[in-house]
């Protein structure tokens, strides 16, 4: 986006240009009656591998991206809200699951699509789920019985074999994206 124009009161139009502000470093949109300063972040996505005993929760996606593909229980974090919070969110409107989360399990930079991922672990209260309105079916599937050739994204890839790396440990640093994947950190 190099210009856009967007609505005030009183039906007057502002002029936003993309320029770098004085005394920042990178270009911005900045309107050109009042200066006001769009900053465009990255995105917050919170979402949790989830499990009842050995089986870990997976839900196929019934909207794009990757519609008909398995990904974990995970979405946006919404203005105001906290992450674990978020993270709660995401299983119930996803596969109306209850949760007791263990902690953090991981934090993903993906700057290619400009988004930030926060993954719990968790347990769930029961193994009672079902899709909810953006899921088509949700599943407790056995580590050998993930269908790894149908997984939506690569970083839920990484969170299963992250959970799967840390099983049995009460408390570890939460892993950072794989070598090679935008980074060559492997610990928080």
């Amino acid at each position: 986006m190099s210009e856009s124009q967007s609505g005030s009161g009183g039906g007057r139009m502002s002029r936003f240009v993309r320029e770098t502000p004085e005394g920042d470093t990178l270009p911005r949109l900045v309107c050109g009656d009042c200066g006001f300063i769009i900053y465009e972040n990255p995105k917050v996505v919170v979402g949790v591998v989830a499990t009842w005993e050995d089986r870990i929760l997976l839900c196929r996606r019934a909207i794009p991206p990757r519609k008909g593909f398995w990904t974990l229980p995970a979405g946006y974090l919404e203005v105001n809200e906290a992450a674990i919070d978020g993270a709660r969110r995401e299983a119930w409107e996803e596969a109306r699951a209850e949760l007791e989360f263990d902690q953090l399990l991981a934090v993903y930079s993906i700057p290619r699509i400009s988004q930030i991922q926060l993954i719990y672990r968790a347990r769930l209260v029961s193994p009672e789920v079902s899709a909810g309105p953006e899921s088509a079916e949700t599943g407790l599937f056995a580590w050998d019985d993930i269908p790894w050739d149908d997984i939506a994204f690569p970083s839920v890839h990484w969170a299963l074999n992250h959970h799967r790396e840390l099983r049995g440990q009460a408390s570890f640093a939460p892993r950072v994206n794989p070598p090679g994947e935008f980074g060559e950190m492997t610990e928080v």
